[in-house]
């Protein structure tokens, strides 16, 4: 199998055929990370030279490896469309038969500057950068970039341009649009044609359409954009999800508490978000005072902790919230529920003695695991560590992180890392989950915090009277309500679950005659917390029936003459695809039962 590369794991860095490749760890041309992160690059700057010649005025902003592949950003004097995109990537098909060498350049930043002074969006690229510059050559193709890349343009046989988007330069609504091409690409043929059919599953199971469909939340940018507007539907589902989640913390000891919304920007700078995230957040003065709206709900908890003094016989201390935060995300990411403005965290501080870290770090693991297991989710874990803009001392992130693996290890859990991936005040776990079409997505996440008890100066009393430090653990398992609901609607294809369906039972009298009775039946059921609705509007018996399996609902109960007669019920169960009678009290039992089914 080719080589088309090497990597430096004690550095992270990948680099190309042109060292001798001692003591570095060979890349083969396949379907692997690291791979594919040089093939797909690779292809970007394929994409870029398609484009030059294309649209010969066309000048390139950036185009990286991302999680759906790679993108270009450039812009041309001319209108690209949709259906394009099959020309431009015939024209990438016909320059990688080429085979054009990707040949690495370097010069000095004064060289560079030199050689783009005629492009401003180089300019804006090199606006960046430092030190000794790389650009990489293929035919008469040329770009800033660090690499590295595939010996040779043959090599890149399964790709397919896959949409078309605007996106600003640098991600920031004050400047420019540009225009985005997003590609994919794989070492076979199998592995494209298996994540293009994929694609095509992804869209029939686009969350914002199944929301609309089923009315469960809808958007409207006269309130404001990524701001959920939660319908009738969309609120029964979460309050279910929550009152579930509440037993499942009070059971584990949590208790709950709730921080203000607006906090003092003081407590926001003693807590260092002020410095390191103040971007994301939204301020607001009052009475000559700057608040900030928290994106975060650690600082309320911070200040629930010490609103008492604590001993060390009362730790572990586990508050927990369904924290509403704001976050100010830029307009071109916002995307349905999974990126938002607003947003409501399954939020958790955990306030332990560092001995008691470990523990408290597998307690959550247990958890987190019944809880994605109830959703059928297959979850896989990495620990996320330092960042370059963070707080604290190395020997407190050395130490945070130990806990971490040490957690994991004694376990035997398998796990990956994610070098510089941390948040600024600690290392974390982040807990990734795969859907029923294989996409991997962030969920929730588990960090050990050393820099916020400082900062706030928290303190119990050990057994020998003196004042210690608690570790501060942040958790979220869903990682937001929202985001998790997308995916959910997404994994099942609008099929939630029983115990967080909408409307879980319909019932649909033939006629008039029927309704006291149908009326009778729902409000059994409401006793048990089982959302009933009932359809008797004038539409012909089939046409509710077909209303009610569009709405994905998981019983329909039809109420006749014969039903009244014998008290009894004709069901049609959805799931089992059957349909059978019952009498009233076992339907009200296989209810109660379907609602103790799942217990996180």
């Amino acid at each position: 199998m080719q080589i088309i590369g090497y990597y430096d794991k004690e550095n992270n860095i990948y680099d190309t055929l042109s060292t001798d490749g001692i003591g570095l760890e060979p890349i083969y041309l396949d379907d692997s990370e690291k791979s594919l992160s040089i093939l797909r690059h690779s292809c970007a700057h394929l994409l870029a030279q398609a484009i030059t010649k294309l649209y010969p005025d066309a000048k390139f902003f950036v185009g990286p490896v991302v999680n759906e592949g790679f993108y270009y950003d450039f812009k041309t004097s001319s209108k690209i469309k949709e259906e394009d995109l099959a020309i431009i990537e015939e024209k990438m098909k016909e320059l990688a038969k080429n085979g054009d060498e990707m040949i690495k350049h370097t010069m000095s930043y004064e060289q560079a500057c030199e050689k783009f002074k005629n492009d401003e969006l180089k300019q804006a690229v090199l606006s960046r950068l430092s030190g000794e510059i790389s650009t990489y050559t293929q035919g008469d193709f040329t770009d800033l970039c660090k690499g590295p890349h595939i010996p040779h343009t043959k090599l890149l046989k399964h790709f397919k341009l896959t949409k078309l988007a605007g996106a600003y330069l640098g991600a920031d609504e004050n400047n420019e649009m540009l225009i985005r091409i997003y590609g994919i690409a794989f070492a076979s043929k199998e592995a494209l044609k298996q994540y293009l059919t994929m694609l095509e599953e992804a869209k029939k199971r686009d969350h914002r359409k199944l929301g609309n469909d089923l009315k469960l939340f809808t958007f409207d940018e006269k309130i404001g954009g990524g701001l959920p507007i939660w319908l009738k539907n969309g609120a029964r589902v979460r309050a279910k999800l929550e009152q579930k989640l509440y037993k499942a913390h009070r059971i584990r000891f949590y208790e709950p508490v709730r921080g203000p919304e607006l906090l003092k920007s003081d407590v926001w700078k003693i807590s260092g978000h002020y410095d390191n995230y103040k971007e994301n957040m939204y301020f607001t003065k009052i009475d000559e005072q700057e608040y900030g709206i928290k994106p975060m709900n650690c600082v309320g908890h911070v200040f629930c902790y010490k609103s008492e003094s604590r001993s060390y016989k009362d730790l572990p201390i586990k508050f927990f919230e369904y924290g509403m935060v704001h976050r100010h995300e830029k307009s071109g990411v916002l995307h349905g529920l999974f990126r938002v403005r607003e947003f409501t965290q399954d939020d958790s501080h955990i306030f332990c003695r560092i001995d008691q870290t470990e523990q408290q770090v597998s307690e959550i693991l247990e958890f987190a695991y019944k809880l994605m297991s109830s959703f059928n989710f297959n979850w896989e874990l990495e620990i996320s560590t330092r960042p370059s803009k963070s707080i604290g001392s190395d020997e407190v992130w050395d130490s945070a992180t130990k806990a971490l693996k040490n957690a994991l290890d004694k376990q035997g859990i398998k796990y990956g890392i994610d070098e510089g991936g941390g948040a600024f005040y600690g290392p974390k776990i982040d807990i990734k989950i795969t859907d029923a079409i294989g996409r991997k997505w962030q969920c929730g996440t588990i960090q050990v915090d050393f820099n916020l008890p400082a900062r706030f100066e928290l303190e119990y009393t050990d057994e020998n009277n003196e004042k210690q430090q608690p570790v501060m653990l942040h958790r979220a398992i869903l990682g937001s309500f929202e985001r998790f609901l997308g995916i959910l609607l997404e994994h099942t294809a609008g099929e939630l679950p029983f115990f967080i369906a909408p409307i879980q039972v319909m019932l649909i009298p033939v006629s008039s005659n029927h309704l006291d009775y149908a009326l009778n039946i729902q409000k059994e059921l409401m006793q048990i917390n089982i959302d009933a609705d009932i359809n008797d509007k004038n539409d012909s018996l089939g046409k509710r029936i077909r209303n009610a399996e569009m709405q994905k609902i998981p019983f329909i109960v039809v109420i006749g003459d014969n039903e009244i007669n014998n008290n009894t019920l004709a069901i049609r169960d959805r799931q089992n695809k059957e349909q059978y009678n019952l009498t009233i009290k076992e339907f009200i039992n296989k209810m109660q039962e379907k609602l103790n089914e799942v217990v996180f």
